[in-house]
């Protein structure tokens, strides 16, 4: 939760930031990369694996054999897709907490 102060602080940079000189800067570009290629595949794979098993499910019969006594393939991917968006969530925030480092670097930057 933010307090009073970090919030008086925000409005001081928003109130005397430039952003159309700090979208120029290559710090903000090196920030808008790092996101682009951690975000965008990450993304596609997350798509691809999460419309896999309805698609499977729907056109072919390869889910249908048994994994392991009487649950098939179809349950097991269902189960890997929570586990697969628990993963993409920790690693988001870890990363997201890189990102945030280089945005505490834009922000002084930015006031000089």
């Amino acid at each position: 939760m933010a307090t009073n102060d970090s919030i008086a602080k925000q409005a001081e940079v928003s109130a005397s930031a430039d952003y159309s000189k700090i979208v120029q800067t290559h710090s903000f570009q090196e920030l808008l990369r790092k996101k682009r290629n951690f975000i965008v595949p990450l993304s596609i794979f997350f798509m691809v694996f999460y419309f896999t098993l309805p698609i499977l499910t729907s056109y072919s019969k390869v889910l249908n054999s048994n994994a392991f006594g009487d649950i098939s393939w179809a349950w097991v991917f269902a189960f890997a897709q929570f586990i697969m968006t628990w993963t993409l969530c920790i690693l988001y925030s870890r990363k997201a907490a890189r990102f945030d480092e280089l945005v505490e670097k834009i922000v002084k930057e930015a006031k000089g």
